[in-house]
């Protein structure tokens, strides 16, 4: 039974979490966790498109009992995420100090993924939810990539309990609602609830998980975070993490809130689809301005699962208005999305991970290392970067020309607001879209497609040209074979929202936004025609050499020898552009430090050039409530005043008030 591969999935991450601390066994504690994610791949393959059985755990938690149940939503996001992080396990930290913590970090937050997707009450899911925390933080801080790990990770454990209050909260609303913690009471009790606490509890889960996700203000921890961590571990947190986070968000607000339309339902879906599109545009500004790999793949993360996040409220408004197929095809864009995202993406921070092997920086530069390495490696991480840049024919390309025809649809809602509500949508996500294109024609073109001159490094490990191959294959194969992948989710359509809106998806090979007399693509026939249409311009090329001599003459450079170092496109050249346009935003700073000889003050020894932007949220917001607490903790400290008495009184007046509490 399908059921069956997701325990020894699960036995398999305990093995290799349990025996990640021997130092011996770390070869063997690869193949565990990597194991563990084959396994749960092969059931989400064998379970598709339906549903696993019910499994009740020997356990119980206040009284309730634990089990184990997977939708056909969380087998497909569970299985698209899982790829990346099983070359990721298998691979592991490029930091060998570093390694065991982190093979441990990556056991607790795979158990963790486990729970998110297919416990079904809300207590077991809380602990779920709180081990991928933990297991993120362990992962970042045992690779010891960075001095001051500790304080980019504190800052994102802060604000992931921010969220995990949130969601307590929510939790503990629906639970006085429906009189248990049970999900499926959850469920029954949801037709039950008040606008006031639909509302409540809809606002609630947006900032529980959207802690995670990245949602504004919360994508100002990925940086960080993210830099401070290896490629490997961006890999988990971007893809089956991530995944996890939104199969809970989708599952709240689809599942725990009623499906009958109230004023309520639409006010929270007019504030999802905002909040995700502003957070995407800001994602995929500050993602552009970035250079290092870490970083920049981090605010890309964000943007695409605000992208995510816009299509499930756009989902919640065709819902509201009674147009299931719509609402159907919103949801199911969005799992598109993820999968391909998740594949793409894992590609690229495990070829951050190589670039770092090789040159011994995560910096955005040219160095010519896809001159230097083989052609799978090139292949695979061309292929994770067009899909990202949304180019043709690659998944991303796909699930976001589906968010557009999903969006156009908007003139099917009864209320002027909505549709003024999804056309500004679709202007916001366009241009996300540009940017995103910019931001993946400078992390390739500079990154690794850049002429370099250290000629003498070596080429991309063999190891990690494998993992990005196989996964730039994966984003490929996800996109040509679509009108066959989504049949995979045609049951959970019909389940969720009454309707077969992913059959309608496809017309043949043809994709098609329900109807093919909207619009339609063929991603399968595109990978066949353009490298037949490419054979033109190749022959005129080839033609023109024979007849035309080509000759080659250094660029004018001001009467002077040119010098490639000084006249190479840098990071910072190519974005500067869109900066100095959007300075509004990003409120940039530019400093130069001189530093003199000591002999003659005349001579400059050193210039030193740092350039920053702005955070929004930082100095607004976190700053002052930062402030805040170390002010109270000041105050605090007052109690360790080290007097006996003083602490015999507190705990007698504690005492007291129990008392008085049990009494009353």
């Amino acid at each position: 039974m399908p059921i069956d591969f997701i325990v020894a999935a699960f036995w398999l991450w305990l093995a290799g979490a349990g025996l990640a601390l021997v130092r011996r066994l770390v070869p063997l504690v690869r193949v565990l966790l990597g194991a563990g994610g084959i396994s749960a791949i092969i059931a989400a393959l064998t379970t598709l498109p339906g549903n696993t059985a019910s499994l009740v755990l020997p356990m119980h938690l206040a009284g309730q009992g634990v089990t184990l149940h997977f939708s056909p939503a969380a087998l497909w996001l569970m299985g698209f995420g899982l790829v990346p992080a099983v070359l990721a396990c298998w691979l592991g930290s490029p930091r060998a100090e570093g390694r065991r913590a982190w093979l441990l970090g990556a056991g607790i937050s795979l158990i963790g993924v486990l729970g998110v997707f297919g416990l079904q009450d809300g207590m077991a899911f809380l602990i779920a939810w709180e081990l991928m925390s933990l297991g993120s933080a362990t992962m970042i801080l045992g690779e010891g990539l960075h001095l001051h790990a500790g304080r980019p990770t504190l800052f994102m454990l802060g604000l992931l309990e921010v969220g995990t209050m949130a969601l307590v909260a929510a939790l503990l609303l629906l639970d006085h609602a429906s009189s248990g913690m049970s999900f499926a009471g959850f469920v029954a009790a949801a037709p039950n609830l008040s606008g006031g606490l639909q509302l409540s509890v809809g606002l609630l889960l947006v900032l529980g998980f959207g802690a995670k996700l990245g949602l504004l203000p919360f994508y100002e921890w990925f940086p960080g975070a993210y830099g401070s961590a290896s490629g490997a571990t961006g890999a988990l947190l971007s893809g089956v993490i991530l995944n996890a986070a939104f199969f809970g968000l989708s599952r709240g607000l689809l599942g725990w809130l009623p499906a009958a339309g109230t004023p309520w339902t639409s006010t929270l879906a007019v504030i999802i689809v905002a909040l995700a599109v502003v957070s995407s545009i800001l994602a995929a500004l500050y993602a552009f301005q970035q250079e290092d790999w870490r970083t920049l793949l981090s605010l890309s993360t964000a943007e695409n699962a605000a992208i995510a996040v816009a299509m499930l409220g756009v989902s919640l408004l065709f819902r509201q208005d009674g147009l299931g197929s719509l609402a159907g095809l919103a949801w199911t864009v969005a799992m598109l999305h993820l999968a391909g995202h998740a594949l793409a993406k894992g590609g690229l921070f495990l070829t951050a991970d190589g670039i770092s092997r090789v040159n011994g920086s995560y910096a955005i530069a040219q160095s010519g290392l896809l001159r230097r390495s083989t052609w799978p490696f090139g292949l695979g991480a061309l292929f994770a970067a067009m899909s990202l840049a949304a180019m043709p024919p690659q998944a991303g390309f796909v699930s976001e020309w589906y968010v557009f025809q999903t969006v156009f649809q908007g003139f099917h809602l009864s209320a002027l607001l909505g549709r003024l509500v999804l056309a500004l949508a679709g202007a916001g996500l366009a241009l996300t879209a540009a940017i995103a294109l910019a931001t993946f024609i400078k992390v390739f073109g500079i990154g690794l497609l850049g002429d370099g001159h250290r000629s003498d490094n070596p080429c991309m490990p063999r190891t990690i040209s494998a993992a990005v191959f196989v996964l730039g294959i994966a984003v490929f194969v996800l996109a040509v074979g679509m009108p066959v992948w989504l049949g995979a989710l045609d049951w959970a359509v019909w389940a969720q929202f009454g309707a077969h809106s992913a059959q309608q998806m496809r017309s043949g090979w043809l994709l098609v936004p329900l109807t093919a007399k909207f619009e339609f693509i063929s991603p399968s026939l595109l990978a066949i025609s353009m490298p037949l249409l490419a054979l033109v311009p190749l022959g005129l090329l080839i033609a023109a050499r024979r007849r035309f001599v080509v000759r080659k003459a250094p660029v004018w450079y001001g009467g002077l020898r040119q010098d490639t170092r000084q006249v190479s496109t840098t990071a910072l050249s190519f974005a500067n552009a869109l900066r100095t346009f959007y300075s509004f935003i990003y409120r940039p700073t530019a400093d130069t430090a001189r530093e003199h000889h000591q002999d003659n003050a005349y001579f400059v020894k050193r210039l030193a050039f740092t350039h920053e932007v702005a955070p929004i949220f930082g100095p607004y917001l976190f700053s002052p409530v930062i402030r805040g607490m170390w002010l109270l903790a000041g105050k605090l400290r007052k109690l360790q005043s080290g007097n006996l008495n003083f602490y015999i009184a507190l705990i007698g007046g504690l005492l007291i008030i129990i008392l008085a509490i049990t009494l009353i």
